[in-house]
Parts: C-alpha cells; sequence; structure tokens
C-alpha cells in the first residue's frame, strides 16, 4: 500500500471506522466477533487520544493473522483456584485474550473480592486502558499489566534488555463523572509513538 502525505484527510464516523475495521479483519480469515472487539479497542484508543495504538495499528493485526496468529477460537482457562486464574491465550488476536481475561477477572473478583488472572500465548493486546476502564465501569479497581520484547537498555548496560512493558490503573469516584486512569509504558513514549 502506498502512502502519501498528500493524500486528502477526511473524517469517518466511529461506525463507519467500526465497519472498515471488522471488514478488513474478515477478509483475512477474522470472525466478526473478533474483529468487532478488535474494531472497538482501536477505536477506543484513538477516541481518548491514544492515536499510536488507535487505527495507527490495524495493517500490524492484518498482518499478524495472515502470519499464523488465529482470527477464531476462545481462550483456555489452564487453571482456577480462588480468584486466581491462568489463561492460555491459543494464539489469538490480542484484544480478545484481554477482553476474555478481563471478563474472567472481573467473575472472579465479584466471587472472592480480588482477583488475578495472567495469560500466556498471546499476542499485542493494545492500550491497556481498554482494559482497566472496563474494571472500573464494573465498580471495582482495574489493573493491567503486559511485557514487551526487549527494547530498551538497563542502567549502565551495553545491551537491551528491558521491555516498555505497560501497565494500566483505573478507578471510578463516588462523584460522577470524576475518575483516575493512568496508562503508560515504562519507557520514554510506547512502542508506535
Amino acid at each position: 500500500m502506498n502512502y502519501s502525505k498528500d493524500a486528502p484527510e477526511f473524517v469517518v464516523s466511529p461506525k463507519d471506522a467500526r465497519e472498515f475495521v471488522i471488514k478488513c479483519m474478515q477478509t483475512v480469515g477474522t470472525s466478526p466477533e473478533h474483529a468487532g472487539q478488535l474494531a472497538d479497542l482501536l477505536l477506543d484508543a484513538d477516541l481518548v487520544g491514544h492515536y499510536s495504538h488507535g487505527l495507527n495499528r490495524l495493517h500490524i493485526y492484518v498482518d499478524d493473522v495472515k502470519n499464523g496468529v488465529k482470527g477464531n477460537g476462545v481462550p483456555k482457562v489452564l487453571k482456577q483456584k480462588g480468584g486466581t486464574a491462568w489463561v492460555d491465550g491459543e494464539n489469538l488476536l490480542g484484544a480478545v485474550v484481554g477482553n476474555f481475561c478481563t471478563d474472567l477477572a472481573i467473575k472472579l473478583a465479584k466471587e472472592f473480592g480480588v482477583a488475578w488472572v495472567v495469560t500466556k500465548n498471546s499476542n499485542h493486546y493494545g492500550a491497556c486502558q481498554h482494559y482497566t476502564k472496563k474494571i472500573a465501569n464494573a465498580g471495582m479497581v482495574g489493573m493491567s499489566f503486559t511485557n514487551t520484547s526487549p527494547l530498551m537498555f538497563p542502567c549502565r548496560s551495553s545491551e537491551i534488555g528491558l521491555g516498555t512493558n505497560p501497565l494500566s490503573c483505573c478507578a471510578n469516584s463516588e462523584k460522577a463523572g470524576d475518575s483516575f486512569l493512568l496508562d503508560m509504558a515504562t519507557t520514554t513514549v510506547a512502542l508506535g509513538k
């Protein structure tokens, strides 16, 4: 695909953008449900001004599915005890695994008062704030952490050894419309900025 800095700019509605993402993902074999989850994730990022994790990344997810990331399936709970769970993401889109783990964490926290869900075999799951806002909107304090491939030099090192390791925390206040939301990387900027 050729991109030009001189190409005309135009604005599309969130509804049209969502449909576009779904069509792109279905073209490479992603189920409508999984494509919809990814579309919601990307639009959420763009609508809050987190453009590095919005539609800007659509081509990456398209390529991921073309190169073996599964566009359909269900993550599997490998082990669950009390408010903790270990999930196999089954090499699905990160948005699908992220939503699955978030929903499971909310369910477990409602039952046990607190929950901790971890996953393996997942993929890039977008902006962490998408998941922590969902938890906060369920009346809880949401926290989400992820790792990345090493991209950063540890202090006094001559070799790359640390990832950007994004994290997010979100909590709503009893005062309507007031909340705390942090979404950051542990590097100077998030990858993609």
